[in-house]
């Protein structure tokens, strides 16, 4: 637990706006992780983080309870989205329930589909959400190359729904940033491109600048300074 919660404060430090913590069963995906008693530990150490909780579980219906015990505290709200996959819920009929249950609970909701899941999924419940998580890899192991024709996805829901929080996961690094950027997303998910960096601070710097640049239209000069760890 000190570790994560010392390698959060890290990217928190190094710009980080807020925390994507990947939530693994060893069934829906092969890897295991952590669950939500973690992440309710982890608020001790970060109270005033957002958590982007990203389930990829076989029910995660099941969690919704567990993980909104998380929330922060005083004026910073609940500082939660619970984001679970179309692909868990849609073939048992309970995406809407699960919808329902996320927004009960005091949090905010994010859908994410998987690469092979066409965005008509998406848009399908895209009016009831708060997040629209795009996939650029397959879900459940870091280190993956990104899926660039992902991006049509993207461009699809930002047409649709021009105010919508898109996300992109996976790949995502400074060589890959402009990509997802240009077609839509306004926020990113990196790993590799983050923790596997040579400085921390400039990798994050340089694609808060795309995002800004690319998804809010600013100018150079408006842009966020490039920052290093030494400073």
């Amino acid at each position: 637990m000190a570790s994560l919660a010392s390698e959060a404060k890290k990217a928190l430090a190094a710009g980080a706006k807020y925390l994507h913590l990947d939530v693994m069963d060893g069934h829906f995906v092969p890897t295991i992780s952590f669950g939500p008693y973690v992440i309710q530990c982890l608020r001790n150490h970060v109270p005033d983080c957002h958590f982007d909780c990203h389930m990829m579980t076989s029910e995660p219906e099941k969690w919704v309870e567990a993980v909104a015990k998380a929330k922060a505290t005083g004026d910073k709200g609940s500082q939660i989205s619970y984001t679970f996959h179309y692909e868990a819920t849609e073939p048992r009929g309970i995406t809407q329930e699960v919808i329902d249950k996320i927004k009960a609970n005091g949090m905010k909701v994010g859908l994410t589909i998987s690469p092979d899941t066409p965005v008509e999924a998406m848009l399908k419940y895209a009016d009831q959400i708060d997040v629209a998580l795009i996939m650029t890899v397959y879900p459940g192991k870091g280190g993956q190359s990104f899926i660039e024709h992902c991006m049509s996805k993207v461009r699809a829901i930002r047409a649709a729904y021009p105010n919508l929080d898109i996300e992109v996961d996976g790949g995502v690094k400074p060589q890959t940033i402009d990509m997802a950027a240009e077609a839509g997303a306004n926020l990113i998910v990196s790993g590799s491109g983050v923790y596997k960096a040579k400085d921390m601070a400039e990798n994050i710097s340089i694609m808060q600048r795309s995002v800004e640049k690319f998804g809010n239209g600013k100018i150079d000069d408006e842009l966020t300074p490039i920052r290093s760890d030494n400073e």
